[in-house]
């Protein structure tokens, strides 16, 4: 092996090191590791997911009480009568 060779080899083996390489190939070897974290992922994502939408219906319903406040002639009249009914049921 020349000098050329092993500096190529040194290259190489410190760029495997900072793509940490072991850790994924026995990260992917361990069906139980992998069976926790993709569970653990997919729990995350459905909380995230449940929250994005209560957030989001909050602010939705927020707007909807301003625009029957500002009583824009139609829609506030409409949305009125829905957010009373959805207050009844609550």
């Amino acid at each position: 092996m020349t000098g050329r060779d092993r500096e190529r080899m040194a290259q190489l083996l410190g760029a495997l090191e900072r793509m940490r390489l072991d850790e994924y190939v026995r990260h992917m070897g361990s069906r139980r590791r992998l069976i926790m974290d993709s569970l653990l992922a997919g729990l995350f994502r459905g909380l995230g997911f449940t929250l994005g939408v209560a957030l989001t219906g909050a602010l939705a319903a927020a707007l909807v009480r301003h625009v029957v406040v500002e009583n824009i002639p139609l829609i506030g009249g409409f949305l009125a009568e829905v957010i009373h009914a959805i207050q009844a049921r609550m």
